[in-house]
């Protein structure tokens, strides 16, 4: 009677690598078999831990921020925290700024035209922690204060889009993107397996 064998992976810290100056850990992957039913009571014995891990998974967005400070010619205008976003909260700031129009022929609203510059902001605008969209975003006296300069401030979005520069705006989503999972490295790794 033979045994039906699941191929398995164990990743952990593995051995560490010196390039020149710069040391960077890489995971040791360890491939074994185990037969089904050992595969089924490996998990039995870890559901706890599998379970608490997915609870902590899913407090990413409370728990991760990254500092932002905004600094032009060695001079610190201002700074602000952002958190990761969740696909469904990047969905939602893209559709809140995407034109549709009416298919007549498929009976069906069809996206025509996203607003880059206001989706933009919208990021920005979600990923910001709540406590610094209070000080800067939603700042009433910040609004005065644009708004005596012949600016039409009416919501956070504008003060992000009269604030920021382009460039700087682009570097900000980058760090949103990166903080959010979405790395170019990982991605790779991730279509390479």
């Amino acid at each position: 009677m033979s045994k039906d064998f699941t191929r398995g992976v164990t990743v952990g810290e593995g051995n560490a690598v010196k390039e020149e100056t710069q040391v960077t850990a890489q995971q040791a992957v360890k491939e074994y078999e185990t037969s089904e039913e050992d595969t089924r009571a490996l998990i039995r014995a870890n559901e706890e831990d599998f379970i608490q891990g997915l609870i902590d998974a899913a407090e990413f967005a409370s728990e991760e921020t990254q500092r932002i400070e905004i600094i032009r010619e060695g001079r610190l205008y201002f700074a602000f925290n952002i958190r990761p976003l969740s696909s469904e909260e990047y969905e939602k700031c893209r559709k809140k700024h995407t034109k549709y129009v009416r298919n007549k022929q498929l009976g069906m609203k069809m996206p025509e035209d996203t607003n880059r510059v206001k989706y933009q902001s919208e990021i920005i605008y979600a990923a910001t922690v709540d406590e610094d969209k209070e000080k800067l975003w939603d700042n009433r006296k910040v609004w005065s204060a644009l708004n005596a300069k012949k600016d039409r401030i009416m919501n956070g979005l504008d003060v992000i889009e009269y604030s920021l520069k382009a460039g700087e705006k682009d570097r900000i989503l980058e760090a949103i993107d990166k903080l959010s999972g979405y790395e170019s490295n990982n991605l790779e790794e991730v279509a390479k397996n």
